[in-house]
């Protein structure tokens, strides 16, 4: 769908990482961390709120700024979910993510969810832009699972 906003971006992945689900709701939560296993992306805090971060992906001077604030977080120790506003100035819309118990102990589902409004995206390109997106995140999460065993 095409607004003049934008074009809207939708997908979702279930991805099992052989890590705890405590292991993954860390690690995704660490919001600075995200830096270590999202390829050229850093991640600054804000200093006043602690849910609040600013996540800069891409090279040097073309980074895209990705202003996001986390709205709802539960975790009861085994499942858990977080919602995270995205506020701009590129991106804006939402991403979620859950962690539940994997089909072992040392294991976890990690289901992702991006719901964002793209600027100048043609309406046409919006399916391509999902596919890429759940690829991306996908892999990611991959990328979070060996950095975790490599560091604990």
């Amino acid at each position: 769908m095409t607004s003049p906003r934008g074009t809207r971006v939708h997908f979702s992945l279930d991805r099992t990482i052989p890590i705890s689900s405590t292991s993954a709701w860390e690690e995704l939560t660490d919001w600075a961390g995200h830096a270590a296993w999202i390829p050229m992306t850093r991640v600054e805090l804000d200093p006043d709120d602690p849910a609040a971060f600013v996540a800069f992906s891409g090279p040097g001077a073309l980074a895209l700024e990705d202003r996001m604030r986390a709205t709802q977080s539960s975790f009861d120790g085994t499942s858990g979910r977080c919602l995270v506003a995205k506020l701009g100035p590129v991106l804006v819309g939402e991403a979620e993510f859950t962690v539940a118990p994997g089909p072992s102990a040392d294991s976890a589902v990690v289901t992702w969810r991006e719901d964002v409004t793209v600027p100048h995206l043609p309406g046409f390109l919006a399916p391509v832009a999902a596919r890429i997106g759940a690829a991306l995140f996908s892999w990611s999460l991959g990328r979070m699972a060996r950095h975790h065993q490599r560091n604990n």
